[in-house]
């Protein structure tokens, strides 16, 4: 197996890698475990340490020269590495802990393949860095995008960096929002991927520079390949100067979510 992992290319190891961190993510799941305290009301579990292991063999097999920045594990390999692979391996983890599924494994090449796994519903959401699939049963179907569902994810968690220009429970308060949109709230990768499947019409964040975290770097990829439109909360390119995300199936979705970001009245 190891050395399929060395012949494979890059989306496959992405694939390999969320599906052994999957696998772990759910033979653990209804188990009483320790929470390891991370500070401000953050933890983790023996679920994230294992399967971000689990994620880091299958990369090491196959990708020896490669650098690792993972969720648990922080930086790992070369500081000057040419490739870096960004690994959160449960996006989620408050949601695990309380025996709610909404969870999701991430597994990205910085710039390049990505795989996003749902240890329960068995789909691997990935993308070779040009276009995006979802593989299910041993089929794959290319990812499109749809507003069609009307359903808008909104990341609620603390802090809010962008407060007082910008607070996601604003936009839930606005009429133009609820006349057109249902909100839903999930604090996971699945989000994006949700988006890029047409699960869901779009997908709204606070934050910083999310382009290069473990947490949302796989999902961003997915969604760029799809199709997605991809902005900050300002609308503008997500990057170093960045703030938040906005992920939208379509420039129609997205221009009236960005309306109402920017008008506050």
């Amino acid at each position: 197996m190891i050395d399929s992992y060395a012949s494979s290319d890059d989306a496959a190891v992405a694939i390999a890698g969320a599906r052994a961190g999957a696998d772990v993510v759910r033979s653990l799941y209804g188990q009483r475990l320790s929470r390891i305290d991370k500070g401000a009301g953050d933890f983790a579990t023996a679920a994230d340490v294992e399967a971000e292991e689990a994620i880091l063999g299958v990369i090491r097999a196959a990708r020896p020269d490669d650098a690792v920045l993972g969720e648990e594990g922080g930086q790992q390999g070369l500081a000057d590495a040419v490739r870096q692979w960004l690994v959160d391996p449960l996006c989620g983890t408050l949601n695990y802990a309380v025996g709610n599924m909404l969870v999701a494994v991430n597994v990205a090449l910085r710039e390049g393949a990505a795989a996003v796994a749902d240890p329960f519903s068995g789909e691997v959401f990935f993308t070779d860095g040009k276009t995006a699939w979802v593989r299910h049963d041993g089929a794959d179907a290319l990812l499109t995008p749809s507003p069609s569902t009307r359903l808008v994810d909104v990341n609620l968690d603390p802090p809010f960096p962008s407060a007082p220009g910008f607070r996601a429970v604003d936009l839930l308060a606005r009429p133009e929002f609820v006349e057109r949109f249902r909100p839903r709230v999930v604090s996971t990768t699945l989000a994006l991927a949700w988006v890029a499947a047409g699960k869901r019409a779009a997908y709204v964040t606070d934050g910083g520079d999310l382009s290069e975290s473990v947490h949302f770097a796989a999902g961003i990829a997915l969604c760029r390949a799809a199709g997605c439109v991809v902005t900050g909360v300002d609308g503008a390119p997500i990057g170093e100067a960045g703030r938040g995300l906005v992920v939208a199936a379509d420039e129609e979705t997205h221009g009236l979510l960005m309306s109402m970001l920017r008008s506050r009245s």
